[in-house]
């Protein structure tokens, strides 16, 4: 039986912008993908995921 995923849209994306969707796994995996390319869809571990997201939040992200 396949998993069914809850996808949520992250509370930083504006209602008529691109959004950011997150989703859970049964196994624990995080998964994200972008409103304009649904099918690409990058996976991460809760672990990884948080330390990208803080420096995102306090602005020390810096794409290169």
């Amino acid at each position: 039986m396949a998993h069914h995923l809850n996808w949520q849209k992250s509370s930083y994306s504006e209602e008529a912008s691109s959004c950011v969707y997150l989703a859970s796994t049964l196994s624990g995996e995080v998964l994200l993908r972008e409103s304009d390319t649904p099918d690409v869809i990058l996976a991460t571990t809760p672990v990884r995921l948080r330390p990208f997201l803080a420096r995102i939040k306090t602005g020390t992200f810096s794409a290169r």
